[in-house]
């Protein structure tokens, strides 16, 4: 016997409400994994858009570590060995105001840069021995003293590695890492980015058992927090790119300064040959000679000396004033 339409409306209505519910259950759950899953690929991205940067970065300032070393193994050694064989030095009394003010080399530079070639010598026995970890990094991005810690001129190679390790900046840019007793990836990503250690979406997939609609706003949540992840990661990627253009920056200045040194070491080296090493017999020619290869060499050292980030991570305003003042001599020179 049929039923009564009394009964029937409102079971086919309960049907509909019902089969109305389970339908924005599916489309919910569609959504919200549709929403986490382009959440979890927009974080992988920047993630690996700030590797591709680190990558490059710690390529750069490993590069300008060896050009340091390079420089210093050759025509610096060279210059301070003829430099310090001249006796009855004095500049002062043989140089105008403008020519005082170019130049850079005094008794403490001179020992400061015997002291970068010790370290010099230090590292590339450490290269060649397989030992020099993030000796290379770290010349890079500091001067000799930062890379060496609060250690002496001297100190074992594996020393200066592990002291590169425990910089979490370093470790960042591969210049030690978890293992080595550094702070690791994470470390040097907090350092650059603020970032929170570990992966940032762990919260991302779907929950068993949490209602469709709850699941659908806790998608939203996590991709809103997904864009200041990314946002963050990004931030960091401008940062190493920022830091790998002023170190192409010092390596080119570098390279084009020894350039000049070189010829000059040559000739300073003639007039040891020729007129002895008692400055006050010198001919006018022979102590304009000694004054460019002093001046040059200066020009040297203040790349050597300056660093280019700070023990936090991030460039310094030095090396920033550097690029500037280099910039404008090289030009007018």
């Amino acid at each position: 016997m049929a039923l009564p339409l009394v009964f029937v409306i409102p079971a086919a209505a309960s049907g509909i409400a019902g089969a109305g519910k389970i339908v924005k259950s599916i489309v919910d759950n569609h959504e919200a994994g549709r929403i986490t899953d382009d959440a979890n690929s927009r974080v992988e991205e920047a993630k690996n858009q700030l590797e591709r940067s680190r990558h490059f970065c710690a390529d750069a300032l490993s590069e300008l570590g060896e050009e340091k070393l390079f420089v210093l193994g050759s025509s610096i050694t060279r210059f301070v060995d003829s430099f310090e064989k001249i006796k009855n030095l004095d500049l002062v009394d043989s140089l105008g105001l403008d020519e005082l003010r170019r130049l850079r080399i005094d008794k403490e530079s001179m020992s400061e840069l015997r002291e970068m070639q010790q370290f010099a010598v230090a590292v590339a026995g450490g290269a060649a021995a397989g030992a020099v970890g993030g000796a290379l990094t770290a010349f890079g991005a500091y001067n000799a003293a930062m890379a060496l810690g609060a250690a002496s001129t001297g100190t074992a190679i594996s020393s200066l590695s592990g002291a590169a390790a425990t910089n979490a900046t370093l470790a960042f840019f591969g210049g030690g890492s978890l293992a080595a007793g550094g702070a690791g990836m994470t470390g040097g990503m907090m350092v650059l980015g603020g970032l929170v250690a570990g992966p940032a979406l762990l919260v991302m997939g779907l929950i068993t058992g949490k209602k469709a609609d709850e699941k659908l706003e806790m998608a939203k949540a996590n991709s809103a927090q997904a864009a200041e992840i990314c946002e963050e990661l990004g931030n960091a990627a401008f940062q190493c790119d920022a830091i790998r253009r002023r170190t192409a920056m010092f390596y080119a200045f570098l390279a084009r300064l020894d350039a000049r040194l070189v010829p000059l070491v040559f000739r300073l080296e003639d007039v040891l040959e020729e007129e002895g090493v008692d400055y006050s017999r010198y001919s006018d020619e022979a102590k304009s000679v000694v004054l460019r290869a002093a001046t040059m060499a200066g020009s040297v050292k203040s790349i050597l000396d300056t660093p280019i980030l700070t023990e936090d991570g991030a460039l310094t305003d030095e090396s920033q004033k550097l690029v500037e003042s280099l910039g404008v001599r090289l030009l007018e020179s």
